[in-house]
């Protein structure tokens, strides 16, 4: 089963971005691909809060997502628009939001980011998501080609209660669209994504931002592609572009009966405080 990751450079003008990922939509179904995947703020990069606070709006009236969508249903391929932006319905902070759609046009499922990225780095980067945006409340599965995907985004990718509740909900694959900063990436990014896959018995598929995008920020790059063995398939390096993974479903139930995690899953009570 073919799938395309679109690792992108995104900048400050949402429909520039729009335009890039309806060309690689249309690259992707022209090359089989059942599934295209975009990163985490595809369709909008802007640490001007002010600057970018214009281009907000519910997902009705969002004209760059809109054409993400005709463009699936022109192209008739599902489409994982990675994470954009989206003003919630008090309109008084936003949500950063994963929508998927199907080859009809149909948004097929939403998950709004849960755990915002609040961080102090010793790189001197400081970053307050929680000032603009509320977090989710829930975890989303989604039925796909692929089979049973569970969504997450970026930071989520560090607190694995939530992969534990997509792993007991039986997922085959996992999605973690990102855009994560360089000194983050080189620590945690591949060992992170490798665990999740591991300990789900699932597909991680993460389609990231890369470089130095034009509001000043740089992010890591690397793609990846995942199996539920913890095998990279993909490694997209430091460069935008658009790449292919043909997914070997098999593997799913060839690791799950080598070490049939779900099978031996233990209920967690709270600890027993010794002493």
């Amino acid at each position: 089963m073919r799938i395309a990751l679109h690792q992108m450079t995104s900048n400050i003008d949402p429909m520039h971005n729009a335009s890039d990922m309806a060309d690689a939509i249309a690259s992707a179904a022209e090359n089989g691909a059942v599934m295209y995947f975009a990163p985490e703020m595809s369709l909008l990069v802007d640490r001007d809060r002010a600057r970018a606070r214009k281009h907000m709006a519910d997902e009705s009236h969002n004209m760059a997502l809109q054409s993400l969508i005709a463009a699936a249903a022109r192209h008739r391929i599902w489409v994982h628009i990675g994470s954009m932006p989206i003003l919630d319905e008090s309109a008084e902070k936003l949500a950063n939001r994963s929508i998927i759609i199907s080859p009809d046009g149909v948004i097929a499922a939403r998950y709004d980011k849960m755990h915002l990225f609040d961080v102090d780095l010793a790189s001197g980067e400081t970053w307050r998501e929680s000032s603009a945006y509320v977090g989710g409340q829930q975890p989303v599965v989604v039925q796909t080609p692929l089979g049973l995907m569970g969504l997450a985004i970026c930071y989520d990718m560090r607190f694995p209660d939530l992969f534990s509740a997509y792993a007991k909900s039986g997922v085959d694959i996992i999605t973690l669209p990102s855009a994560f900063t360089v000194p983050t990436g080189e620590a945690h990014w591949h060992v992170l994504l490798r665990a999740r896959a591991i300990e789900s018995a699932a597909f991680v598929i993460a389609a990231a931002q890369c470089g130095v995008h034009e509001d000043g920020r740089q992010t890591y790059g690397h793609s990846l592609v995942v199996d539920p063995w913890g095998t990279i398939l993909l490694d997209m390096g430091s460069a935008p572009g658009l790449a292919y993974v043909d997914l070997d479903l098999e593997a799913l139930n060839r690791v799950r009966r080598q070490i049939p995690v779900h099978a031996n899953r233990r209920i967690i009570p709270s600890p027993f405080i010794a002493g």
